[in-house]
Parts: structure tokens; C-alpha cells; sequence
């Protein structure tokens, strides 16, 4: 008897627990309208295509980019849209820099309500080409710049009880894949400074969202970074993320992290093959590696330019760009990836 009592009273709270979450939820839920949002490195790729749905909701949008040109075709490509935009050139990595940047966002825009950390680096390539640096360099590019960030806005959201932040991670940031150690180290640990940083923030109804997008047709792969045998990386790099079962279009997950932004989600695993690859570490870490391990021995091997990098738009070959990778230099072209080329817009909805 003692015992139905106490799965009872367990059932009870559990139920009750889930009610309150729920309620907290749907409280949560905010319009973007006329709310200030910093979207940084949101001059191209996911982080413009960001920018423009935003623009759509009624944001009131402030972009950052280390490339002057590359920011002032951005602003263009989002004022013809309709959208209010102050664009600031800035240096992520640089603490200084940050505070600048928000200085002049409060003094053109107001207080920052949405922050998005989308900016970011990749460097691709076996674990032999990879110096110290590229590690340090990804952890500059890729945590501490959100962390300068977030420290700079946090104060104001926490006195006014209201703001969104939003960490763009990777499934890299969840599932370790070869030939990304930088870069899948440096999003683990975004990870982690998300998850805690929304448990903590909760209470005074500042949600934090944490998005792991899978393979994404946002046309960055031509400005990430190659070492080794770089040809070779950048073409299994450039066709994957152009598969259309294996990638997501850049509009579609921009779409879905506007909203889990707006309704306060915890998580956001984008694509079903990012999901499945979480779902199925989760369940089997030690048999994912061993599978990580098979993949990697089809992966190109050390040698090339070893451990100097060279840049996707100097590593073409004839895998690279083709007919395989047609989606990626569409979205390249769509999304401000190429140098002297103005966005193109989007013919239809992908």
C-alpha cells in the first residue's frame, strides 16, 4: 500500500511539474516586433539568411562582421528588404571591440533584446595538420566571442526580466567528428556555456536557446578553412552539405530558429540526420565512435599543404565546384559568400 502511495505522490509531482513547464512555455512566447536584435557574423551565410527573417518579423536588426565590404553589402541587401539595420565592423575575438560594438547598437538602436551568437570559424583536415593555434583560434572564434557577448547584454536583459539569447552550435558540438577537432571542441564547449547559462537565467525569464544545426546549404563551405590534402577536404566537405536528403536549406533553419527563439525553446537539433546522430550517441557512445573511426578511413589523409590552410575558393578541383555541389554555390551566391557579388534573392522557398 505504502508503495501505490508513493508512485502515486511521483506521478502526481511529475505531472505537476510538467504542467508548470508547460505554463512557462506559453508564457514565454514574444513577438520580435520592434525588438533590437544583434545577430553576429550576420553579414552572410546562416547568419544574413537569419537577418532576413528577422527583418520580416519586425526586428530592429544590428549586424557585425570582421570584413567592411562583405558588412556593407549585407546592409544593402537587408535596407532593400524594408529592414531598419546598423552594421558595425568588429573583431569578435577582441573584448574591447565587443564593448565598443554595443555601445553603438544602445546609442542607434536601444538595449539589446535578441542576441544571436552565430559567428564563427571551421577549419578542416586530419588531426596531424592541426597546431595548437587552430585550437586556440577556434576557441577564440567559436566560445569566447559568445562569452564577450553575452556578458555584455546580459546585465540590461536580467534588470528589464526579458531577452532572448540564442547559441548557434553544431551537431559537431554534440557528436565529435574527424577531420573537425577544433572546431567540434570549441562548439562542445558552447554547448555546455548554453545549457547551464539557461538553467541559471531561467528564473528571470531571459531564455537561452541552443541550436545544433546539421549540414546546412548556406554557401560557407568556399570560406572555411582547408588544410592537407585540401582539394580532397573541401570536395567531401562541399558535397555534403549540398546533398539535398543530408542538408537542410539555409531559409528552412533559419525559420525554425526565429521560432524556437520567440517561444523560449531549450534545444534545437536541425535535420533529421542531425537528430538521429544525437539520438543514437546518445544511446551508444562507444559504437558511435567505432562507426567515426570506419568513416575516417575514407577521409583524405595527411599530406598536401599539411599544416598551412588554405581557403574553400582556393582548394576547387573537379569534384569541386560540380554538378554535386550545384545547391551549396546557389546559396553561396543567394547569401553573400562571394566576394564583389551582391546577395541574389531567393527564386522560391526551398
Amino acid at each position: 500500500m505504502a508503495g501505490k502511495n508513493l508512485a502515486l505522490t511521483l506521478g502526481a509531482a511529475s505531472l505537476g511539474a510538467w504542467l508548470a513547464i508547460r505554463a512557462l512555455r506559453s508564457r514565454a512566447v514574444y513577438e520580435l516586433r520592434g525588438k533590437v536584435a544583434l545577430i553576429t557574423g550576420g553579414a552572410r551565410g546562416l547568419g544574413l539568411v537569419l537577418a532576413r527573417q528577422m527583418a520580416r518579423e519586425g526586428a530592429r536588426l544590428a549586424i557585425c562582421a570582421r570584413d567592411s565590404d562583405e558588412l556593407d553589402r549585407a546592409r544593402h541587401d537587408l535596407v532593400d528588404r524594408g529592414a531598419t539595420v546598423v552594421a558595425v565592423p568588429c573583431d569578435l575575438r577582441d573584448r574591447a571591440q565587443v564593448q565598443s560594438m554595443i555601445e553603438t547598437i544602445r546609442r542607434e538602436l536601444g538595449p539589446v533584446d535578441v542576441l544571436v551568437n552565430n559567428a564563427g570559424i571551421i577549419s578542416v583536415g586530419p588531426v596531424e595538420t592541426m597546431k595548437l593555434e587552430d585550437f586556440e583560434e577556434a576557441m577564440r572564434s567559436n566560445f569566447w566571442s559568445a562569452v564577450y557577448t553575452i556578458l555584455e547584454v546580459l546585465p540590461e536583459m536580467r534588470r528589464r526580466h526579458s531577452g532572448r539569447i540564442v547559441n548557434i552550435t553544431s551537431i559537431g558540438g554534440k557528436v565529435s567528428v574527424p577531420h573537425l577537432l577544433p572546431y567540434g571542441a570549441s562548439k562542445f564547449a558552447l554547448v555546455g556555456l548554453s545549457e547551464g547559462l539557461r538553467a541559471e537565467l531561467a528564473s528571470e525569464s531571459v531564455m537561452v536557446t541552443t541550436v545544433c544545426p546539421g549540414l546546412m546549404r548556406t554557401g560557407s563551405p568556399r570560406n572555411a578553412l582547408f588544410k592537407g590534402q585540401h582539394r580532397a577536404e573541401f570536395a567531401w566537405f562541399s558535397i555534403g552539405d549540398s546533398l539535398p536528403v543530408a542538408s537542410m536549406s539555409a531559409e528552412r533553419a533559419a525559420r525554425q530558429i526565429v521560432e524556437a527563439c520567440k517561444k523560449g525553446t531549450a534545444e534545437v537539433v536541425l535535420s533529421l540526420p542531425a537528430k538521429c546522430a544525437v539520438a543514437f550517441h546518445g544511446l551508444f557512445p562507444g559504437l558511435t565512435a567505432d562507426l567515426l573511426g570506419l568513416v575516417n578511413r575514407g577521409l583524405p589523409g595527411p599530406g598536401g599543404i599539411g599544416q598551412k590552410q588554405a581557403l574553400g575558393k582556393e582548394s576547387q578541383s573537379f569534384w569541386a565546384p560540380s554538378w554535386l555541389t550545384i545547391l551549396t554555390e546557389r546559396a553561396a551566391r543567394r547569401n553573400n559568400e562571394i566576394s564583389n557579388c551582391r546577395p541574389q534573392p531567393l527564386a522560391q522557398s526551398s
